[in-house]
């Protein structure tokens, strides 16, 4: 099994209304060398501007990207080749990368190489702490710029620091 940290840039708040702009994801090991990163044409004529500016495109951008299904398709071929058995979704936020993940899986494959299941670092740190008060942003070295790939690495230190400085019992690659 290999955590595989996911990031999502969205042009509004629910996937099938908006779209995915880019995402993120990273096999959490001591490296963090094992990464993907794909910008997705918009699959709605529905955007937020507000929402698309967070991630630094312009909507002309987005209309150039790469097609959804070939995106997802290549996501879950590169999750079956870097991943040690059944992969395991871990985000920031999974309540939101989490269900674009799926949606996008399910819309484009049939299905969602992650099962049906995800885990929320936030809340994992606030379990290991038992303070749900706090948040463990300030464990990222990596600078949290909205970039899917950048935001994932921050997350990925943090997971690695959980294991490191808490004793977190979690198996890694």
């Amino acid at each position: 099994m290999s955590y595989i940290m996911v990031d999502v840039e969205a042009d509004g708040p629910i996937p099938g209304d908006y779209s995915i702009v880019s995402f993120g994801a990273m096999i959490v090991e001591p490296s963090l060398r094992r990464t993907f990163y794909a910008q997705l044409k918009p699959v709605s004529e529905k955007w937020i501007p507000e929402a698309l500016q967070v991630s630094g495109f312009t909507r002309e951008e987005t209309l150039g990207f790469e097609d959804p299904l070939v995106v997802m398709e290549k996501f879950a071929v590169w999750m079956e080749s870097e991943s040690a058995g059944k992969p395991c979704f871990i985000s920031d936020n999974n309540g939101f990368d989490w269900q674009f993940i799926n949606w996008y899986f399910h819309h484009f494959c049939g299905k969602n190489p992650f099962g049906y299941t995800s885990s929320n670092l936030g809340s994992l740190y606030k379990g290991l702490v038992k303070d749900t008060f706090v948040n463990f942003k300030h464990l990222r070295r990596t600078e949290h710029t909205h970039h899917a790939l950048e935001d994932v690495r921050g997350n990925a230190e943090a997971l690695l620091q959980l294991k490191q400085d808490f004793g977190l019992k979690i198996r890694l690659e």
